[in-house]
C-alpha cells in the first residue's frame, strides 16, 4: 500500500537542498526567488509538510498548488501563507516557469520574542487556498521593499541588533498583510454579500428542519464547510460586514425562531427548548434572557 504520509521538511537548510537552492545564508530565515527554481524534484512527493512558516508571492506559474484540499493556479500574483504542519502539494511540468519570491521563517527564530505568540493570531495563516491575498501593484511593491530589508539584514554581519531589526520587519509585513486582507474583504462586497445571503438561507433551512431536536445547534465548522470557506475566513468576513461572529449569527437565528414559537404557538417553554435542540429548558432560558434581557415566559406574556 502506498505511503500517504506527507513528506516532512524539518529545516530551512533541508528545504534548500530539496529544491536544489544554494545553502541558506541564515539557518532560521531565508528569502529566495522562484526564478531560481528551474525544475520540480523528479521524485516529488504527493504532499509536503514544512516545520516552518512560508509566505510566498507567485506569478505566471505553470504549476498548480493543492492546499486546504483545493487546487489553485497562480496565473495572477497572489500572496499565500502556510503555517508549520500544514499539508500542501505542487504539481506541474518538470520544468518550471514562474516568478515571485518566498520568505521562510523557522519558529525558533521567533523564540523568546512577542511575535512567537502573535504570529499564531493572524487568521490568514489558516485560510483555505482560494482565500489567498490578491495584491495591487502598490501593495506588492510595499511588501517587496520589506522583504528586501529582511534579506539585506541577514546577509550583513550579524550583531546583537540583527534579530530585533528582522523581527520588526516581519511584524510590519504581517500588519500590512492584515490591512490588505481587510481591503480585499471590502472590495469584494458583491461576493461577500452573496456569502452572507447563503449563510442566512443555510440557517433558515437548518432551523426549519424538524430534526433540529436530534441534531442540536449547527456548529461554526458545519456552517463554514457548507459555505465552502474556512471558519476563520467566515468569522473575519462576518465581523467586518456585521460586527458579529458566526456563533452570534447562529444564536440570533435561534432567538428569532424562539420568539416565533413563543408568540405564535401554545407549546410550553420546555417543548420549545426541546424543538430548538436544547436538552435542558434552563439552558435555553438562560441564553434567551442573555440575548433579550427577558425570560421566555416574560416575552410570551408581553403578547397577552
Amino acid at each position: 500500500m502506498a505511503n500517504l504520509q506527507p513528506y516532512r521538511i524539518k529545516s530551512i537548510s533541508e528545504f534548500h537542498e530539496f529544491r536544489d537552492l544554494p545553502k541558506p545564508q541564515h539557518p532560521l530565515i531565508s528569502v529566495y526567488n522562484f526564478e531560481d527554481l528551474k525544475y520540480l524534484n523528479e521524485a516529488e512527493p504527493k504532499s509536503l509538510m514544512l516545520d516552518f512558516y512560508s509566505i510566498a508571492l507567485k506569478r505566471n506559474s505553470n504549476a498548480k498548488m493543492r492546499y486546504g484540499q483545493q487546487e489553485y493556479d497562480f496565473k495572477e500574483g497572489v500572496l499565500m501563507f502556510i503555517s508549520p504542519g500544514q499539508v500542501f502539494s505542487i504539481e506541474g511540468n518538470s520544468e518550471l516557469q514562474h516568478t515571485g519570491w518566498s520568505l521562510l521563517i523557522h519558529p525558533d527564530f521567533l523564540w523568546n520574542t512577542p511575535l512567537a505568540q502573535k504570529i499564531k493570531q493572524y487568521d490568514y495563516f489558516g485560510y483555505a487556498v482560494h482565500e489567498a491575498l490578491h495584491l495591487s501593484d502598490k501593495e506588492e511593491n510595499m511588501l517587496v521593499g520589506i522583504i528586501k530589508n529582511i534579506q539585506q539584514e541577514y546577509q550583513s554581519n550579524i550583531d546583537k541588533f540583527s534579530q530585533d531589526v528582522i523581527i520588526a520587519q516581519i511584524e510590519l509585513f504581517l500588519t500590512y498583510s492584515e490591512r490588505f486582507y481587510n481591503r480585499q474583504f471590502i472590495t469584494r462586497k458583491i461576493s461577500n454579500h452573496q456569502i452572507l445571503a447563503r449563510l442566512e438561507k443555510l440557517l433558515e433551512d437548518y432551523f426549519n428542519d424538524h430534526s433540529l431536536s436530534k441534531k442540536g445547534l449547527p456548529t461554526v465548522q458545519f456552517i463554514a464547510e457548507n459555505l465552502n470557506v474556512s471558519p476563520n475566513y467566515l468569522s473575519g468576513l462576518l465581523k467586518l460586514l456585521t460586527g458579529q461572529s458566526t456563533q452570534q449569527h447562529i444564536h440570533n437565528k435561534l432567538i428569532e425562531k424562539a420568539k416565533e414559537k413563543l408568540s405564535t404557538t401554545s407549546l410550553s417553554i420546555s417543548e420549545i427548548a426541546f424543538e430548538l435542540g436544547f436538552e435542558h429548558q434552563q439552558s435555553f432560558s438562560k441564553l434567551f434572557k442573555t440575548k433579550t434581557n427577558v425570560s421566555p415566559l416574560e416575552f410570551r406574556q408581553s403578547f397577552n
